[in-house]
């Protein structure tokens, strides 16, 4: 078996180099031979994305952290086993992964999500020094509009935007006609315009 069978991946190091697709068939093939060096670099050009879609969807960098290696420890295995099948579609099969893990983590939370006592959220405060700047309060109305997505618009707006792959490869990924991945995600990023927009004249009025 690889020595790689549990993989640690380091998603703040930063991105490694893109692979091109001749690369990328060769050191796949290398990483299923057993080859460290080529799952290094696997695991250095994929792990920052595979985090930032985690991340899209977490509360914490801790749980897209252990996303991300549990997303690793899985391509690691299926590489390791023999068994891989999926020659020139590396890329959506690992990010057919990450979002598969993704669901399975939002659904457990779901299961598990326990009330606030509005108590808590009534003696809540925010010191001065901590109070949101202009760019948090940016990110934090582009994380609500993103809320008021529908499932299937936002992984696709996910995987375009923080797990980086392109209209076919999410085609691929999701198993659907081009033509519908490019119309949901025009109708997601004009949904998600309104929403700001309108999020942005609330306050104004306010």
């Amino acid at each position: 078996p690889p020595s790689h069978a549990a993989p640690q991946a380091h998603p703040r190091s930063g991105p490694g180099p893109a692979l091109d697709s001749d690369t990328l068939a060769r050191t796949v093939r290398a990483a299923a031979d057993g080859d460290d060096r080529a799952w290094a670099t696997l695991v250095a050009a994929y792990s920052k994305r595979v985090f930032a879609l985690a991340r899209s969807r977490c509360r914490t960098e801790a749980l897209a952290e252990e996303i991300t290696q549990s997303v690793f420890v899985t391509i690691a295995t299926k590489l390791g086993s023999g068994h891989y099948a999926e020659q020139g579609k590396f890329e959506p099969w690992l990010f057919r992964v990450a979002m598969n893990r993704i669901r399975d983590e939002m659904r457990r939370q779901k299961r598990h999500a326990t009330p606030t006592d509005p108590a808590v959220l009534s003696d809540a405060r925010v010191a001065p020094e901590q109070a949101p700047g202009p760019d948090d309060r940016e990110l934090a109305a582009l994380r609500d509009a993103m809320q008021g997505l529908n499932g299937p618009d936002r992984e696709i707006v996910e995987l375009r935007h923080h797990a980086g792959l392109s209209f076919a490869q999410i085609s691929e990924t999701l198993g659907q006609p081009m033509g519908t991945v490019l119309a949901r995600h025009h109708r997601a990023l004009k949904k998600l315009r309104t929403m700001i927009e309108n999020h942005a004249s609330m306050k104004e009025a306010g």
